[in-house]
């Protein structure tokens, strides 16, 4: 209902505003796929599907360096914020796959691939991937020693809310100036004009927002800028500016589903929390960046939910022994 609802609001808006809602649905379309995906398989195989999912994350990270074929989106921007977050996931994918297993040899191997996409963040220069991957790592230690998720589900979600409200604070130029001066060294100004023409323009038309896909037309930032994607970088802000308060309520709504669906799920509190780790990872990421414009980050975090909620097959049990009839 939250995804159709998400959908049916993009249609809403575009057809006022005379957007253009293809990447909205797009996305939909890819978390809802890839959600249903990882419920299959982390019903059929609990271990591998999570490890198999990793192993795709790290290699199309290290093979895929762009991430997607459009070649006007270029640095200082770039592609850093996809690979930060596929590297993630596939961090939170291991980690699952290490606590689902029984065996200590194959839970070794699986917290070593995690270590291993960790160390692949280092080596690509991808300092967030670096910092959200070793989090989850340490997210997911500290899970196993939790006996109860609903505490730690509830500071994901405060995570969450934290980041956002930071780069909503950054936007609308609400800090200090030495934390203002920092961030803007490592976040690069250009990032902080287009997330304070993202608020400019939610804030001129808070109910409907300009419309999908309309950013980059209207945005001063991006269209001074020779070579755009369009996108102000921050997937809240890009919500509240293209698609109103409502987008941005429904944007939080499946977030929030997520989390209420890992707390309900079956599966054993490490595997959920982890995974809850790394999609709040994720949407600290999204957060600042621009990793929900590609369909393989998308596909991948609706994979992992899928993973985490899936309920195992039961074990078939062994058939009774039956006694000989004796002889009369």
């Amino acid at each position: 209902m939250v995804l159709g609802a998400c959908a049916a609001w993009s249609l809403i808006t575009a057809a006022v505003r005379e957007g253009r809602p293809e990447g909205v649905l797009l996305a939909i379309l890819a978390v809802a796929a890839g959600y249903a995906a990882g419920r299959i398989g982390g019903a059929l195989l609990p271990v591998a599907a999570p490890c198999a999912a990793a192993l795709a994350g790290v290699a199309l990270a290290i093979t895929l360096p762009r991430l997607g074929p459009d070649p006007a989106i270029v640095p200082p921007l770039g592609h850093a914020g996809a690979t930060a977050a596929l590297l993630t996931l596939a961090t939170g994918a291991a980690c699952c796959a290490a606590w689902a297993a029984k065996a200590r040899a194959p839970r070794l191997a699986l917290g070593l691939l995690a270590v291993g996409a960790t160390v692949t963040a280092a080596v690509l220069g991808s300092t967030s991937g670096l910092l959200a991957c070793s989090a989850v790592l340490l997210c997911s230690l500290a899970a196993g020693r939790m006996p109860h998720r609903g505490l730690g589900i509830a500071g994901l979600a405060l995570t969450t809310a934290a980041v956002t409200a930071l780069t909503w604070a950054v936007a609308d130029r609400r800090v200090p100036d030495g934390l203002s001066g920092s961030l803007e060294g490592r976040l690069t100004g250009h990032r902080l004009d287009l997330w304070h023409d993202a608020l400019t323009l939610a804030e001129r038309d808070p109910a409907l927002g300009v419309g999908p896909g309309r950013f980059g037309e209207l945005s001063t930032t991006a269209t001074g800028t020779l070579l755009s994607d369009g996108k102000p970088h921050s997937a809240p802000l890009q919500q509240a500016a293209e698609q109103g308060v409502v987008g941005l309520v429904l944007l939080a709504a499946a977030f929030c589903w997520v989390l209420f669906a890992l707390w309900r799920a079956p599966r054993p509190t490490p595997v959920v929390l982890t995974a809850g780790a790394a999609l709040t990872g994720l949407a600290a990421i999204a957060a600042i960046g621009n990793a929900l414009s590609f369909t393989t980050v998308s596909v991948g975090a609706g994979l992992l939910a899928g993973l985490a909620t899936a309920r195992p097959l039961p074990e078939p049990s062994p058939a009774p022994a039956t006694r000989p009839h004796s002889p009369v």
